[in-house]
């Protein structure tokens, strides 16, 4: 490609600014400019991100406007809450992506109930695959980037509601994720000897900052009033999502429909798969890749369709997601720098 856009990375030193940067030195059309984080300033990235070796010795700047200006691309992997001052200091014509929850929900009482303090401006939403989206996304300077598991049940649950097969009402997703999604920062409950070998449950009844961005986004496929059960679970492994996703199955409407209404949505997507009947979706066969994998089954005793969607948290649910957009809104192809292919064993 003859273009190259410089790109800067801020928290570049924690999962998610690892993993954009590990999808940029892959890219073709962009070049690795600044990488800023706070408390790790003035380290070299190789201490914190070892398998990054083009980038070992560059130092890391702390997060400024000053420092990131001057890209014409800025990933913002910065704790909730950070991105909207930054951002409001980077250049109108710089692309600017928040993997933060920053601007993702368009409910001021949304945002206060589950984040606190004052909402920021909704940016243009970084799901490609919603009908529409990419329209919106070509040209955008400011996207927000969604949630790994908001990612991994709205694929789920799209093609469903958008042929009609389901209302919205009475959804129930239980939902597996690596410890890689609760970030970088040291805590008791992530040690290796209290995740091996055991599963538990966290943010339930509704508790999870995740909820209301899945129901956003379910309102604007056409689900009326959803209501949605979300229990996420801690899984002991780095990385990866596994969602269960189960709903009413109005009668007369047999499985054979809702697999063909999931194979016309997503035949001419390039990172969602609808896995052969029988074949379930698994979070080893996603690792490292920007797919989802996607299984639709009936659960007859239940009147209920059953979705099982499993993609990487770091690639498809963040990183991946993000230089998906970017490429749309560069006016880039839009796999380039990206795979379908996960990584074995």
């Amino acid at each position: 490609m003859p273009m190259s856009f410089k790109v800067a990375v801020a928290g570049a030193t924690g999962y998610a600014g690892g993993e954009v940067l590990r999808l940029l030195l892959a890219h073709p059309a962009v070049e690795v400019g600044a990488v800023t984080a706070n408390a790790s300033a003035g380290t070299p990235l190789g201490e914190h991100h070892p398998n990054l070796a083009p980038l070992a010795e560059r130092e890391v700047l702390p997060t400024s406007a000053e420092n990131l200006a001057g890209h014409d691309v800025v990933f913002l992997a910065l704790p909730h809450g950070a991105s909207e001052e930054i951002a409001a200091q980077l250049d109108a014509d710089t692309l600017v992506l928040d993997a933060g929850a920053d601007h993702r929900l368009t409910d001021p009482a949304d945002w206060e109930k589950f984040y606190g303090g004052p909402h920021a401006h909704p940016w243009p939403y970084g799901l490609p695959e919603l009908p529409g989206q990419r329209e919106l996304l070509a040209g955008a300077k400011r996207i927000a980037v969604p949630g790994c598991y908001v990612t991994a049940v709205t694929l789920a649950l799209l093609p469903a509601v958008t042929a009609g097969l389901i209302t919205g009402k009475d959804l129930v997703v239980v939902a597996a994720s690596g410890t890689s999604g609760a970030g970088k920062a040291p805590k008791p409950h992530l040690l290796a000897t209290e995740v091996m070998g055991s599963m538990s449950a966290y943010g339930v009844g509704g508790g999870h900052r995740h909820v209301p961005e899945m129901l956003q986004n379910l309102r604007f496929l056409g689900a009326e009033n959803p209501t949605l059960s979300f229990t996420p679970l801690l899984a002991p492994m780095p990385r990866g999502i596994l969602a269960t996703c189960t709903a009413p199955l109005p009668e007369g409407v047999e499985i054979g429909q809702a697999r063909a209404a999931y194979e016309r949505q997503y035949a001419a997507e390039p990172f969602a798969t609808v896995l052969p009947e029988g074949v379930w979706p698994q979070t080893a066969a996603v690792l490292g890749s920007n797919n989802v994998q996607i299984q639709v089954a009936h659960d007859s005793a239940a009147g209920r369709l059953v979705i099982v969607s499993a993609l990487d948290n770091l690639t498809k649910g963040t990183a991946g997601g993000a230089v998906q957009s970017m490429n749309l809104a560069l006016g880039l192809p839009e796999t380039t720098g990206l795979t379908a292919i996960g990584v074995a064993p």
